[in-house]
């Protein structure tokens, strides 16, 4: 009989994030010792720029909504046993394919031009990440550097097309044109105001529901179809798959093209809800952080919302934290959301050896009690 007993649920997708999260505040509130701050007071103040205000559970709720689209990207991936570090390439390149939609059928009324953008970003997204999908799976090129090199292709394509075929005539700004006002996301608010609610003005828009629907939707796709069962037994074993009658192959592209996919409907949210424009850079590094999301979240589709509403809680609580405090420049904000980062994703099995040693510990002394 082995030695060490599996861990329940709870505690491999609860208490094992939560005392990573946990040693990386207690970390983050010696860096702010270390300045000469209260981290009490540093905790107030991001708590209350996060969530003490309707415009700040808006801003809040708006960068989740990125986060989200970003971390199911990446737990789909992560479920064939990928690590798809392309999704700002895939992003970028998803943004195109809504604008490219808005401008040239902006004669669609906006029901279909949302549908239409939802297509155009997926297909874009999905595309773009087939290329190091196919590479992987057909000749063992791996995917983690083709998708940062993607990365850097989809940046230098993206400055071509902003700066010599989508920037406005006379305009010296590398952007393109805005989107017509029909054809733009509605905001949170502007919805509450319809049916008789007051709420505070926000970027929150209706992609926010969008990245709901989907995270059900990864959550039927992974754990409730024959492909989501296939994709897991390629991730787990390849080789077990293949003589199970999986062709590794297939899945690994059909996995990629899904997590580009997700991964490009963030610009739902950021071209068509917020800015009404392709900019340089949209996608801001949150393509990145949703690997931190993804992993801190376990890659299940809840923890995913949790995680990714703990990051935007960093995001808008870090701006009035060095809005209202000068010491605390943006620069100490990204190395606290740094140091959530490290110890929730780099550093995420850092407690597991020793909770396992205690939870065995308990187990087999429980065991023992009973028998006698």
């Amino acid at each position: 009989m082995s030695d060490t007993v599996q861990l329940p649920r709870w505690i491999d997708v609860g208490a094992l994030p939560l005392l990573n999260l946990l040693l990386a505040l207690v970390v983050s509130g010696l860096v702010v010792l270390a300045i000469g701050e209260s981290p009490t007071q540093v905790v107030e103040i991001l708590l209350y720029g996060a969530f003490g205000y309707e415009e700040a559970w808006g801003y809040t709720l708006y960068y989740t909504t990125n986060f989200i689209f970003t971390g199911l990207a990446f737990a789909v991936a992560f479920h064939c046993g990928l690590f798809n570090i392309g999704a700002e390439g895939q992003a970028y390149v998803g943004g195109l394919g809504v604008i490219l939609a808005a401008l040239y059928l902006d004669f669609l009324p906006f029901p279909i031009m949302l549908i239409v953008a939802i297509l155009a970003a997926a297909v874009f997204g999905a595309a773009w990440a087939y290329i190091p999908a196919y590479l992987q799976a057909r000749r063992g090129s791996h995917v983690v550097i083709t998708t940062i090199m993607f990365n850097f292709i989809a940046s230098s394509l993206m400055v071509y097309l902003l700066v010599n075929v989508l920037r406005p005539q006379g305009s010296m700004t590398p952007e393109s044109e805005q989107i017509a006002e029909h054809l733009r996301l509605p905001f949170i608010h502007d919805i509450a105001a319809g049916v008789g609610l007051e709420m505070a003005s926000s970027p929150l828009n209706l992609s926010f529901v969008y990245a709901l629907v989907c995270s059900v939707l990864v959550w039927l796709f992974i754990w409730h179809t024959r492909w989501g069962y296939a994709i897991r037994t390629v991730g787990a074993n390849a080789v077990a798959a293949t003589y199970a009658g999986i062709e590794p192959g297939r899945y690994i592209i059909m996995a990629m093209m899904i997590s580009g996919a997700l991964s490009a409907f963030m610009a739902l949210n950021e071209v068509m809800g917020v800015q009404h424009r392709l900019l340089i850079d949209f996608t801001a590094g949150y393509g990145f952080v949703g690997i931190a999301v993804a992993l801190m979240g376990r890659n299940h589709p809840f923890g995913i919302f949790l995680a990714a509403l703990l990051f935007g809680m960093l995001y808008q609580g870090g701006a009035e934290l060095s809005f209202e405090i000068p010491t605390i420049s943006n620069d100490m904000v990204v190395v606290i959301q740094g140091l959530v980062i490290l110890f929730t994703g780099a550093m995420e099995h850092m407690f597991r050896p020793r909770v396992t040693r205690i939870y065995t510990a308990w187990h087999l002394r429980r065991r023992a009690q009973e028998a006698a």
